[in-house]
């Protein structure tokens, strides 16, 4: 049986100088760093938290 699974990209398009070192910590936490960095993500909840943390820095789209 094929995984059905389904993924996020979550692409950084802000910095996060400037903003709460949480913020910072959960971009870290997702993969990400610096301007411009993709990361495939398992959509869960976990991970759609995480995701509502920073959602003024990143961008999403399922894939």
């Amino acid at each position: 049986m094929a995984d059905t699974k389904k993924s996020l990209r979550v692409t950084q398009v802000k910095s996060s100088i400037g903003y709460k070192s949480d913020q910072r910590k959960t971009l870290r936490a997702l993969g990400l760093g610096k301007i411009g960095r993709t990361v495939d993500q398992v959509d869960n909840p976990c991970v759609r938290g995480m995701i509502f943390k920073v959602k003024h820095l990143v961008e999403v789209e399922e894939i």
